[in-house]
Parts: C-alpha cells; structure tokens; sequence
C-alpha cells in the first residue's frame, strides 16, 4: 500500500522558507506572532504535525494570519481547504521579501482520474522539448511558452491518479523549475523566481522525486546566495542535501553540482576560501565518479561548467594566473550548444585582464561576449559586462574602453536590457 505523503505544499513551503524542522517553524511563527502583536494563538508542534498530515484542519482565521505573514503564501496555496469546499475570497497575505505569488498549485488528490494514462506521456514530452529548446529561443519567449505548459499541468494534475498522476507531477516540477531558472539566471527577475521554485517543490512532492526536489531546493539557494544572503542560502542546501541522500542512485556529476552551487554562493557571499573548498569537493566527487546514469532533466551541469565555476571564484580571491588558465581552458572545452555559459567565461576573462591592467584585452573580451549576447541573451552573462566597465572608469578616456561603451549602450543593447 502506498504511503500517504501528508499536506506536501505546507511541507515544501516550510522547507524553503528555511525551516528544516516542524518545530522551527513552530519558532517562526511564536516570533510572527510577536511582530503582529497576537499574544493568544500560540501554535503548539502537535498542531504543526495536523497540518501536514494527509488531512489538514483547516486554520483558525488567527492561525492562517501567521502561516501567510511567516511563508508568504495564501492559506491555499499551502495545503489547506477551507471547510466550504472552494477558495477563500477574501485578499491574501502579500508575499514576503523574495516570494512571488505567481500562480496557484492546488495540486489536488483525485481518487479517480479522469484523464487517460497517455496525457501524462504527452505532458512529459513537451516538457522534454522545451528543456531542448531553451538552450536556442530568446528568455522571453520560452518562459511564456514553458509558464502556460505549467498551468495546464496544474489542471491536468486534479485530472490525474495513480502511476500517471507521479509522471505528469515530475514533469510539472521540471517545467515550473525551468520557469525559475529562466526568471533567475536569463532575466534577473528572483523575486518571481522564487515563487516558482516553492511551486516546483510542491510539484515535485507530489511526484514524490527526492532527487528532483534536492535540484529545486539548490536552485532556490541561489536567490539568497547572490544577495549576500548566507545563512539562508546554507540552509537551503543542507535540504537540497538532505533530499539527494534521500533519493537512489545519485549520480557523482549531481553532488558536484551541489558542491559547485555551494561554491558560487560562498563566492558572492565574499568567502572565497570556503568556495575554492567547495570546489575541490566537487573535483573529487567528478573524480570518484560511479556509472550511475544522469536523469535527463540534468543539463545545466558538467565538468566544464565545474571549471568555470573555479575560475570565477579563482578570479574573485584575487590568484588571477590561476583564475585565467581555468577559464581558457573551460572556453575552449564548452560546447556551441554552451552559448549562455560563454558570455559568463568571457566576461570572466575580461575581468582577470582589467585586474592584471590589460585594458585592450578587457575590452576584447567584453566585446566577444556582447556579439554572443546578441545572439543569445543571457542577464547573467550581461551583468559579467557591466561589473567589468564599472571597474574600469580609470581607463575611460581610452578609445578601445569608448568603443565598448558605444557596444554596451548601442540601441539594441540598451532595449534589450530595459525590457528584461
């Protein structure tokens, strides 16, 4: 008999709200109630546990004020069912600082499906195209495409049961991760990344795909990493750990990557030390690699990728000869499939020229990352630019730092960059 997986959106939200424990979000939620002044609701770990049983109570109209101030999301989107039997209408709590209420996931359990075992199938294929075709179609474009498969697929979901119902729910995970990713890395939109991140959790929970949510939660931690942030991004990865020793099989390229993610967060963060640490782990995950097959959703990472990240942290730690070997040496090796990851090298290796003084060779390297960045756009590859002019106003009156001015402010540059 299968197990009863308990109220997986409260769950998922907890978890990547930063509370690993029910009784840390008991905590969170006493201090909640300190910052909105109710002294006469206190939530109990008992009452905790209820709520993420398979059938939840519905709140206390109280409760449910200090559940949305504490996860940012509306008392729906967390599990519950209002004893009526449809959604409340009255306003939600706004979302916190780096939430986005981006669209609801009901993810309900239907006892009977209603829709054929081959709709699942069909879902998961043009998730599989999309993840292809994100590598090729400008940010814009794709996140729409991929944002409107993700709401069929929470409708399709109430529609679906058994076997079928786990495969659509993996599916709609993938899609609702690459939304996130889209919105983070090729937009610089993190707050409505974030939000798509819970909901690919909860997906993924319904899925019941450990190593799917160990992916989403990493990602996630990239939102507080890049904002200085590094207690929550730590946090954040110890659950992405956590769910990885939890699934079968995983692969040694996948604990890298976590190794690699930790890594670029300590690096932003400003703890180089502890990122070049982070790196050699993942150097000897690679090194130690078993032949356990990748899941086919795992395409964002690969030794190469583990290279460039050395590089920038190399880079950031000041050891700029070493910074510059990695980061040839993972130009030359990336693929032309590998066009994003490109623009993010070469702004790189503009960086380690304007530090060792090369301003010309800065400038040339800026400028091959603006004609791939005309190509495909890529914010954070963009960024990598504009950090490096701003290193170097001291060389400004220098024709070859003017003519990099004249590409980075061109007028499709320019309106690329607003639009985005």
């Amino acid at each position: 008999m299968a197990r009863e997986a308990g109220n997986i959106q409260l769950k998922a939200a907890r978890q990547h709200a930063g509370y690993a424990s029910q009784q840390a979000l008991v905590d969170a939620l006493a201090r909640a109630g300190l910052d909105l002044g109710i002294t006469d609701a206190e939530v109990s770990l008992r009452q905790v546990r209820r709520w993420e049983s398979p059938t939840p109570p519905w709140p206390h109209a109280t409760h449910q004020r200090l559940l949305e101030h504490t996860l940012g999301l509306p008392i729906e989107q967390l599990g519950f069912t209002p004893p009526w039997g449809a959604k409340s209408e009255r306003p939600s709590a706004p979302a916190r600082a780096g939430q986005s209420a981006a669209m609801p996931l009901p993810l309900p359990s239907s006892a009977n499906g209603t829709q054929p075992a081959s709709i699942a199938l069909d879902y998961a294929n043009v998730t599989r195209s999309h993840r292809r075709l994100y590598w090729r179609v400008q940010p814009p474009t794709i996140r729409a495409s991929v944002a409107e498969h993700a709401r069929l697929g929470v409708q399709l979901l109430s529609e679906m049961a058994g076997a079928p119902r786990h495969t659509l729910a993996a599916a709609l995970a993938e899609s609702l991760l690459l939304v996130g990713r889209i919105e983070f890395f090729d937009l610089r939109q993190p707050d409505d990344a974030e939000g798509h991140f819970v909901e690919a959790l909860q997906a993924a929970g319904a899925a019941d795909n450990q190593l799917l949510g160990s992916a989403i939660l990493a990602h996630s931690a990239f939102v507080p990493g890049w904002a200085g942030e590094r207690e929550a991004a730590a946090e954040r990865l110890r659950a992405a750990r956590v769910y990885a020793r939890r699934a079968e099989g995983v692969p040694a390229q996948f604990t890298a990557w976590l190794h690699a993610v930790e890594a670029e967060c300590e690096t932003r963060c400003g703890k180089h030390r502890e990122a070049l640490k982070s790196i050699g782990r993942g150097e000897e995950a690679l090194a130690d690699a078993a032949d356990v097959p990748l899941p086919e959703w795992f395409d964002w990472f690969s030794p190469v990728r583990l290279a460039a990240f050395k590089g920038n942290t190399q880079l950031k730690a000041g050891h700029l000869p070493q910074a510059r070997a990695t980061l040839l040496a993972a130009l030359e090796q990336l693929s032309d499939e590998e066009r994003k990851q490109r623009t993010v090298v070469l702004g790189d290796l503009a960086a380690v020229e304007a530090a060792e003084g090369h301003a010309e060779a800065a400038c040339a390297r800026a400028i091959d990352a603006l004609d791939q960045l005309a190509v495909t756009w890529y914010a954070a590859g963009m960024e990598r630019v504009r950090d490096l002019r701003r290193s170097m106003d001291q060389w400004s009156d220098l024709d070859c730092v003017m003519e990099l001015d004249n590409r980075l402010y061109e007028w499709r540059t320019t309106v690329n960059a607003l639009q985005r």
